[in-house]
């Protein structure tokens, strides 16, 4: 770490590069399901699906230590409507970096191919009541969603856990930017998203954010009033939060903090 600050209740530790960042990230977040596990019978963690979490997933994976067996886990949204054997869904994407590779307890995925989208819905909100989030592990959007909260539907008082959302063009053209769709039409419109009040429900967030293409996204999280236009700024109100920066993601801040 070559920086570390904190913003309202949210602590910022920058790395050199995604690499550090993500074997820092993924050593610390299994310490905190090893302490965990200590207190309860079972851990519960939401994962992000996308290539932000990509270096924290694999040292993640490399985590042996823990009693991955009492762990269940969860993702925190899905497309409507891709194949199922799409590797751009979500699920398959956190089946292939992580839920094929950990022996947990339970798997539990948004099905976005589901009959009646609302039954969905409902079905995912039913699981998370049943088990609450102890850890979510996150990243945030170039156009600072998290999840599929963009900022003209974000909602930090929602009274859903799960709903079905229309995504923006900017959130869109992240997934092309991402090399996840070739074109923009590809992109599907909509998805199954966990609201900002379900992520916040955990009792710990993990927020990984490499990358120049996040530089102002980041610069927004962290220095925009706390608002809906920028729906990141929340995590800045969560007392068990830390978000995980590179040198790229955080140039437009990092001049502004000490070195540590």
């Amino acid at each position: 770490m070559i920086k570390e600050t904190k913003i309202d209740s949210l602590q910022v530790k920058i790395y050199q590069d995604r690499i550090e960042m993500g074997a820092n990230a993924a050593a610390l977040v299994a310490d905190k399901i090893r302490s965990l596990l200590f207190q309860k019978e079972n851990v519960n963690v939401i994962f992000a699906a996308a290539p932000s979490q990509n270096e924290f997933l694999q040292f993640l994976c490399e985590e042996r230590e823990v009693e991955w067996n009492r762990v269940n886990v969860f993702h925190m949204d899905e497309y409507i409507g891709l194949d199922r054997s799409a590797e751009q869904s979500f699920g398959n994407f956190l089946r292939n970096k992580i839920f094929d590779k950990i022996p947990f307890c339970s798997i539990n995925y948004i099905d976005g191919n589901a009959d009646n989208l609302l039954d969905e819905c409902k079905r995912y909100s039913d699981l998370l009541e049943l088990y609450p989030a102890d850890i979510v592990c996150m990243g945030i959007g170039e156009n600072t969603h998290i999840a599929f909260n963009d900022p003209h539907l974000a909602d930090f008082n929602d009274m859903q856990l799960v709903k079905v959302a229309d995504l923006d063009e900017a959130c869109r053209q992240q997934q092309v930017n991402d090399g996840c769709f070739a074109t923009l039409n590809e992109v599907p419109l909509f998805a199954i998203t966990l609201t900002i009040p379900a992520l916040l429900r955990a009792r710990n967030i993990y927020c990984m954010v490499p990358g120049g293409n996040k530089a102002q996204a980041v610069y927004y999280t962290l220095k925009e009033k706390i608002s809906e236009d920028y729906p990141s700024t929340i995590i800045r109100k969560h007392h068990n939060s830390i978000m995980f920066l590179d040198r790229d993601s955080s140039k437009k801040i990092i001049d502004e903090i000490p070195l540590s």
